[in-house]
């Protein structure tokens, strides 16, 4: 649900907008990369055998999501409630239980045969290891969502072991800065984490991959929905891997789409021509760990030729669909490249 204005407490505020979707980050994940058209699956808890269970699994079918829907007597399929306000500060409401999770422990892991990647969700606790570990059994990589988990080092030793990719924030919050954003990105590269991303909300991300660090820096966009911008992060970095991008555009690609997603509410994605375009003018920063610390060596403000070239030709489709006038090249200026920089960090 949107609102112009969260409400104090015991007021009420009127409602401008609502979505309703499949929800948890995982299933996020697999139905923003069925809208890429991207194969996925999902494991998932058992749902109640009610109406809203079986439109649930009517759903997934049709959009093509693979994996069996169980159903199950014993409890109501659950629900979430977020509640967005237009500074895109959410707050939510949800149903999770250990009888629900418990169904985790007896979900068909068949799936993961074959499979590019896998998805888990930390908050899902012990009945996710199951799954890490039959993914590590069979060679494929595993991409784990920590968010504040890594805060607790037992929680980080146990999943850092399994992941290949490991995703988290600063706090529960997502506050603190660069400040932050360093020691975060420092504990995860220290617990042995091969691919480790930092996310910081409107303060963009770090990624760390052996000696190649970038720093991603979000454009300006109205929030509007925040809700499902992490999950969105996810599933951009995992469709970048998939096409075996290099690390930067899999972050830059994460970056703007979940950057998009913010601007309007629900998870119906922007084409990926426009969430490639807006990918192409991110600010990026090179970084390197040295000596315990992290040195800034490169700030690019040139675009990658690929991804210009991408997003140079949308918004020259776009241009012709508006029938507007491309401006003349004559008024093209060539300015001197800046030299890169070092600052420690």
């Amino acid at each position: 649900m949107v609102l112009d204005k969260l409400p104090k407490h015991n007021t009420g505020a009127i409602v401008t907008e609502v979505n309703e979707f499949v929800f948890d980050d995982a299933a996020i994940v697999a139905c923003l990369l069925r809208q890429w058209d991207v194969s996925a699956g999902m494991i998932g808890t058992a749902v109640g055998d009610d109406e809203r269970g079986h439109a649930l699994a009517t759903r997934l079918k049709g959009w093509g999501v693979q994996g069996r829907v169980r159903f199950t007597t014993e409890y109501k399929t659950p629900l979430e409630v977020n509640v967005s306000d237009r500074k895109g500060a959410r707050t939510y409401f949800w149903q999770r239980t250990p009888e629900i999770l418990g169904t985790l422990d007896t979900a068909d892991l068949s799936l993961i045969r074959g499979a590019k990647i896998l998805y888990a969700d930390w908050y899902d606790g012990d009945h996710v290891l199951r799954a890490m570990d039959e993914a590590n059994r069979l060679n494929v990589p595993v991409f784990i969502n920590l968010e504040h988990g890594h805060r607790e080092p037992e929680v980080l030793k146990q999943y850092s072991r399994r992941a290949t990719f490991c995703q988290a924030v600063t706090d529960a919050a997502q506050i603190g800065g660069k400040r932050a954003l360093i020691g975060t990105a420092r504990k995860l590269l220290r617990s042995g984490i091969q691919t480790a991303i930092i996310t910081l909300a409107k303060g963009g991300c770090l990624v760390a991959q052996g000696d190649q660090i970038i720093r991603v820096f979000t454009p300006q966009v109205k929030a509007v929905d925040a809700c499902g911008a992490g999950a969105t992060f996810s599933a951009g970095f995992i469709y970048g891997c998939l096409k075996g991008w290099h690390v930067e555009s899999s972050a830059r690609f994460a970056t703007a789409a979940a950057s998009l997603k913010v601007t309007r509410p629900g998870l119906q994605m922007f084409p990926l021509e426009e969430i490639l375009s807006l990918a192409a003018h991110l600010k990026v920063e090179h970084w390197a760990f040295k000596n315990n610390r992290f040195e800034i060596v490169e700030r690019i403000l040139d675009l990658p030729r690929q991804v210009a070239a991408q997003g140079q030709r949308a918004q020259l489709r776009i241009l012709r669909e508006l029938r507007i006038p491309r401006k003349s090249d004559s008024r093209t200026v060539n300015h001197p490249a800046e030299k890169a920089k070092q600052k420690l960090v």
